[in-house]
């Protein structure tokens, strides 16, 4: 009943006219902040955050702003990636997998209204969740260490093969030229440099807006360009632009199982929206079994890694109120924000400041219902985005993609790298390698680079610390599992080949 109370006091902050219009405000740019590639949640927080100090708004109201186009920008990065295939962020990459591919068969508009309604499902839940759940899932969440960081990323690679079924081996090679591409630059603990050819450009690695630009935007205008003819039309678009209720049933249960496995990432500091959406993803993919189309155009692979990229990105906002650290990117530029109004994020929060806390959950609720009722009247006019004749799509995502990248350092070298991912992610997709892998080998790499070495650090160089926690005997056995199930599948599928032989010749 407290809790009750408590947010009851929320939404009497949340619902002041100001806080209402700061959050319209802030779901509208966010979802442009999102569309746009390579600039992602991180970069529309942080070029918000000094507005709202600036015009002297109050914290509960700065952090309304904040979180309104944090949620934007999850729902906006699903359109470019739906449309363009070119994930506005790394959490959308999983979308483009089936979301592309709808949209190629002219079902734009019914990707766009499930992914919106999945975004929207995966919200509610992870903040029920925030309401509910927050100062238990702190706890726990402190239990993970490096160590158990280092595992679950080894887990998470260990779970690319159901992203692509038949493909183990193309799947593997490029997860591994992910994790290649992830130790390009400086190396942290030792200060030497790796791969960089003595290019002082490559000193700080290679940035994920130019990986991501260059191998998903860059190498989809390739392909865009070898099948253009004098202005044909990219595709065209069926009548229905919404879902039906029969595919809202059949995506019901992932929507709800999706949803609740992200908010529990988004619990782990660091894990991320990427790391939800895409082990949700392989989750529904194995469950599918060889009756699902994954990664031909799938609702459930659509609905799958939208609720839970938006349910991690609530998810995230526990251990910032609750502990100080930051569930994310974002979350750590919001940590900031609050530094800035002189308050300290922590277990006293929740005493000292209930007004700014439960007003932010509470303007979750209200910033997710704006957002639905924004973007699914849109549908029909971004639907409208593949009827433009290939001719003038190609050029306009060339600027947007070359516009993204420059951002990043504002140099010509990094539009020449981005070219040249571009040809090798052409290459790679012409050969039937998947490209996802490479970008989760990538995202991945430096984060385990980093925890492994942060274990190590901690047990003296001493190994055992990889296993000698109940979280990573779990996490281990975990992995063993996902190594042997492409075996189970096969061996399976033989006896069935066999049976079906026997059958035959009887």
């Amino acid at each position: 009943m407290e809790t009750l109370h408590f947010l009851m006091q929320g939404f009497d902050v949340a619902t002041r006219p100001t806080n209402l219009l700061v959050a319209l405000f802030g779901a509208f740019v966010g979802t442009i902040v999102g569309l746009l590639p390579g600039l992602g949640p991180i970069n529309g927080v942080a070029l918000l955050l000094p507005l709202a100090f600036a015009l002297g708004l109050p914290p509960e109201t700065a952090l309304i702003l904040l979180a309104a186009v944090y949620l934007g920008c999850e729902y906006g990065g699903r359109i470019s990636a739906i449309l363009l295939n070119v994930p506005g962020d790394a959490a959308a990459v999983m979308t483009t997998l089936d979301g592309y591919p709808l949209a190629r068969q002219g079902k734009a508009g019914i990707a766009l209204s499930l992914s919106a309604v999945s975004s929207f499902t995966g919200s509610m839940i992870a903040t029920c969740g925030v309401v509910l759940f927050a100062p238990i899932l702190a706890k726990w969440a402190v239990a993970f260490g490096p160590a158990e960081y280092f595992v679950l990323m080894i887990f998470a690679i260990a779970c690319l093969g159901g992203m692509v079924g038949d493909k183990p081996v193309k799947t593997l090679l490029s997860a591994l030229i992910g994790l290649a591409l992830a130790t390009v630059g400086v190396d942290s603990t030792t200060g030497v440099y790796r791969f960089t050819f003595d290019s002082v450009s490559l000193s700080d690695g290679i940035q994920f807006v130019i990986v991501v630009i260059g191998f998903f935007s860059v190498s989809e205008i390739l392909l865009m360009l070898e099948n253009t003819h004098n202005g044909q039309k990219a595709v065209k678009a069926s009548g229905r632009v919404l879902f039906n209720f029969k595919e809202y049933c059949f995506t019901f249960w992932t929507m709800i199982r999706s949803s609740v496995a992200g908010f529990v990432i988004g619990v782990l500091p660091g894990a991320g929206a990427t790391i939800a959406s895409a082990m949700t993803y392989m989750t529904e993919k194995r469950l599918a079994g060889d009756s699902g189309k994954f990664g031909d155009g799938d609702l459930r692979g659509v609905a799958a890694p939208e609720s839970a990229n938006n349910a991690s990105a609530c998810g995230s906002l526990i251990p910032m109120l609750t502990l100080g650290v930051p569930g994310s990117g974002t979350t750590a530029v919001m940590i900031g924000a609050l530094t800035l109004y002189n308050i300290t994020p922590g277990p006293l929060l929740f005493e000292q400041q209930p007004d700014v806390v439960w007003g932010l959950i509470a303007s979750l609720f209200i910033g997710n219902i704006i957002l639905l009722v924004m973007n699914i009247p849109l549908v029909g006019l971004f639907s409208r985005m593949l009827s433009v004749p290939n001719w003038v799509l190609v050029p306009a995502i060339t600027v947007i993609s070359m516009v993204g990248v420059y951002a990043v350092h504002s140099t010509t070298f990094d539009l020449v790298l981005m070219i040249a991912l571009g040809v090798f992610g052409y290459i790679l997709r012409k050969l039937d390698f998947p490209l996802s892998a490479v970008i989760l080998g990538f995202v991945l790499g430096e984060m385990m680079e980093d925890n492994l070495r942060r274990a190590l650090s901690i047990s003296a160089g001493d190994l055992g610390i990889l296993w000698g926690s109940p979280i990573t005997l779990v996490l281990w056995a975990l992995v063993a599992l996902m190594l042997a199930l492409p075996g189970i599948r096969w061996m399976r599928r033989r006896k069935q080949i066999k049976a079906g032989a026997d059958a035959t010749a009887a």
